[in-house]
């Protein structure tokens, strides 16, 4: 990550914490026996960064991605709405694949499975649906699409089913309107809270594909930035946090 890249980086961190501090209240319940056992400055601390990490997702990630890819990308955008019809067999193919990974009788595999929507979506007749926009939509020079859905860490097992039928609907949507669309539809895992070790979330790889439906801490990073960017991403938070230090202590200050 080149330098004037690296500030931007830099800045977009340090704009949305101290927003986040300019405009956060701390939660208004009371905790008695939390707050005289652990200190109402610790509590409003665990507070704030129970919020942040909301902010994180919607107002750095995001914003993170879509300043790396648009050096790369022929296209970077956020919040994408994707097309609102899929067809009739798609669909119900979708609800095929989803049945069969719920219950055992098959494993994922992405490539069989976006083939298999490819012949059907146009199959039928196109029904509506309403689909979850894309949080970062990436077109390369050749027309490729990358549709990523940004999660948390530690999804649960309903989740990642909840996750695969929303990125087999969005492949379905693109291909009912160009069948011959090369589309990855991924979820983004923005770093791994197992590390070192590998990414321990059993519950994900009973329905997705571990190859292609998820990039996980720097596979999402570099892929969207060119390799070497999530180093130089962790060091991007380091450096705002140092020069947040001081604002960041003062604003807990008052609650001591």
């Amino acid at each position: 990550m080149n330098s004037p890249r690296k500030t931007i980086i830099k800045d977009i961190i340090k704009n949305s914490i101290e927003t986040k501090l300019n405009s956060y209240n701390p939660e208004t319940t009371k905790k008695p026996f939390h707050d005289l056992l652990l200190g109402r400055e610790r509590m409003v601390i665990y507070s704030f960064i129970h919020s942040l990490n909301t902010t994180f997702g919607t107002s750095i990630y995001e914003q993170i991605a879509i300043a790396l890819a648009s050096k790369i990308f022929k296209k970077a955008e956020k919040q994408v709405k994707p097309p609102d019809e899929i067809s009739s067999d798609a669909q119900q193919l979708i609800e095929t694949i989803m049945n069969g990974l719920e219950t055992g009788n098959k494993s994922p595999n992405k490539s069989q499975e976006i083939q298999d929507i490819r012949e059907v979506c146009r199959s039928g007749t196109y029904v509506k649906v309403k689909l979850t926009q894309v949080d970062v939509w990436l077109e390369n020079t050749e027309g490729d699409l990358f549709l990523f859905d940004l999660k948390t860490v530690k999804p649960n097992k309903g989740n990642f089913q909840d996750y695969k039928r929303t990125l087999l609907k969005w492949a379905a949507a693109i291909l009912g309107r160009d069948p011959e669309s090369i589309v990855n539809t991924m979820i983004g895992v923005p770093y791994n809270p197992y590390e070192p070790k590998p990414y321990n979330r059993w519950t994900a790889e009973k329905v997705l594909d571990m190859q292609q439906d998820i990039l996980i801490a720097d596979e999402l990073w570099d892929f969207i930035g060119g390799e070497g960017t999530y180093l130089e991403l962790l060091n991007a938070f380091e450096q705002a946090g140092i020069e947040l230090r001081d604002e960041i202590d003062e604003y807990f200050k008052q609650f001591s």
